[in-house]
């Protein structure tokens, strides 16, 4: 039996390998979660995703736990308010961008049913499970991102380029991209519990 180990990216951090162990690359199918990994993609462009990560439960705080309709709502003194929140990332462009999303994101719900049913469409409800042997292998966009972020931003979506689609794919699962000797990897998660 061939010995498995941890996604190198992952590292020894704590709030990393917790993330990786239980989050990155399994299938998410609740709405409200889905809209959280889509506002912190959009959060995180330009900076490291550990950041995001450390801040993430004042996001969910400043963001009334990240509930779309909430947001939707979010008028000039709650943007203000935001903006001087040092628990998050003080960027007007992105939380004007959470604000826009949100309602973009609401839209789709009425639509769709759920933005759950919206997204997953484009997999047909199937994660993508990709065999990378290296981190290297691993791409930053594919032609599905690119397709996704130009839907979504003919929706009205900002901060949705192809790479933070990407990310966030893999965030939710629609992507398995744990390198073949992760423990975390689809293949290897039928057969092994974690270390």
């Amino acid at each position: 039996m061939k010995t498995l180990c941890r996604c190198e990216w992952a590292g020894t951090d704590p709030v990393y390998v917790a993330y990786h162990d239980n989050e990155w690359g399994r299938p998410e199918h609740d709405d409200r979660k889905l809209f959280e990994m889509l506002i912190l993609e959009g959060m995180q462009a330009g900076l490291s995703w550990i950041t995001i990560l450390r801040k993430r439960e004042n996001f969910r705080r400043a963001f009334d736990n990240f509930d779309p309709e909430k947001v939707a709502e979010y008028d000039d003194k709650k943007i203000a308010e935001l903006l001087n929140d040092a628990g998050i990332i003080r960027n007007r462009l992105k939380i004007n961008a959470a604000v826009a999303n949100a309602k973009a994101f609401l839209e789709i719900q009425r639509e769709f049913g759920s933005f759950d049913k919206f997204i997953w469409g484009y997999v047909s409800d199937t994660p993508i499970v990709n065999r990378p042997k290296t981190l290297a292998d691993v791409p930053a966009s594919t032609p599905l991102s690119d397709k996704i972020s130009r839907d979504l931003k003919k929706r009205g979506f900002k901060f949705v380029g192809t790479t933070i689609i990407y990310s966030f794919m893999q965030a939710v699962g629609m992507v398995d991209d744990h390198v073949v000797s992760c423990f975390c990897h689809s293949d290897n998660r039928k057969l092994h519990k974690k270390p």
